[in-house]
């Protein structure tokens, strides 16, 4: 199926371009030796987890359905993090991974004897309480009154007693530098407890695959730990396994006039990429510019009902009319997997394109929206 003939709203996925960013991944491990994991919560396209597999080491989850996904679709490593769990839903998990990696040290000795007894490896989160963001708060886990990870006073060597990693998660779509900075932190609060661990997981946050990254620094830190403590280096990126590895193709449907052109899509920030209107930030869009950068400037917004549901301003070579077709770039990260049916708003098609063709993985409709209610 040629592109034009997709039906709007899709999210398009481009195989070629996953596949780039896998073998960049590839070679911080075959340089280093560290395992690399999918965070399944950025990107779960799991029809491209045979691909990801031939790449990274496994997959990680927040959930148990995360942990079932991972187990069932890629069947490799299987990590998991949840700030706490559902004593019901143990057993399960168990079943599924192999790395548990824990909150709270109440939560550590509440269930420390059956992973024990499952024969599965048990993980410590901390909080370094090193902040390297500016402006992505909601995403800071070392903010003050943050629930994420154990603070250094708060740890004892006695507690830690049948854990085998510690895992810290800090980054928010970072460089290596702010990598470098947390680990100062992770070493001199932590250091100590360090050496008696078999792993060490360096969470995920990494943009690795950006082009600005600067993935021999990255590389420096990773032997530095596996050198100085003996232990096994985890990442788990998630963005970076994805980036700009999609679109969103959409239409417009009307423009109307108040004070500016404002263009109402088929698709919408708060149902289809919600993260625009969460982080916020503005989404790239193929041959577009910024506000009076061209000749034409106009606000993109979605048909729900919400007044906020606005995607952002645009400028263009000339105006836009109903029936014209969009391309929102970087869209294969926290779309599918954070999309919502508010409105009764369809959800966008998932289609992949492998660089001859593409094919329509997944078509959405009334009864996925009234299953949900």
């Amino acid at each position: 199926m040629r592109r034009e003939e997709l039906r709007t709203p899709c999210y398009i996925i481009d195989r070629q371009k996953i596949e780039n960013n896998l073998k960049q991944l590839k070679g911080i491990k075959e340089a280093t030796g560290c395992h690399i994991l999918l965070a399944q919560k950025a990107f779960s396209m799991y029809s491209l987890y045979p691909l990801i597999g031939e790449y990274l080491d496994g997959a990680t989850a927040s959930g148990l359905y995360e942990a079932r996904l991972g187990y069932e679709e890629m069947g490799k490593e299987n990590h998991i993090f949840s700030p706490a769990y559902r004593p019901e839903e143990m057993d399960e998990i168990l079943r599924y991974c192999d790395h548990i990696v824990f909150n709270s040290l109440s939560q550590l000795e509440k269930y420390r004897a059956k992973v024990k007894a499952a024969g599965r490896s048990a993980g410590l989160r901390i909080n370094p309480e090193c902040s390297t963001q500016e402006d992505h708060a909601i995403y800071d886990p070392c903010a003050p009154y943050s629930r994420l990870g154990v603070t250094a006073d708060k740890l004892a060597a006695e507690a830690l007693e049948g854990v085998d990693g510690l895992h810290f998660h800090t980054l928010c779509e970072q460089n290596a530098d702010a990598l470098a900075v947390t680990l100062k932190a992770v070493e001199e609060k932590f250091g100590v407890y360090m050496r008696g661990m078999k792993w060490i997981n360096f969470g995920g946050g990494h943009h690795i695959t950006r082009p600005d990254y600067d993935r021999e620094l990255l590389k420096r830190c990773i032997t530095h730990v596996q050198d100085t403590y003996d232990v096994q280096v985890y990442l788990e990126p998630g963005e970076a396994v994805a980036l700009m590895g999609g679109e969103l193709r959409t239409q417009v449907l009307e423009v109307v006039e108040n004070g500016m052109p404002i263009a109402i899509l088929d698709t919408s920030a708060a149902c289809h990429m919600p993260d625009v209107l969460e982080m916020p930030y503005r989404p790239p869009l193929a041959a577009s510019g910024k506000p009076g950068e061209k000749g034409w400037t106009c606000r993109l917004t979605g048909p729900t009902c919400l007044a906020g549901d606005v995607i952002g301003d645009y400028s263009f070579d000339r105006p836009l009319k109903a029936g014209d077709v969009l391309e929102f770039e970087d869209m294969a990260i926290y779309t599918m997997v954070k999309n919502n049916t508010f409105n009764g708003m369809r959800l966008p098609d998932i289609v992949l394109d492998d660089g001859q063709d593409c094919r329509v993985v997944r078509c959405f409709g009334y009864e996925d929206f009234k299953q949900r209610l």
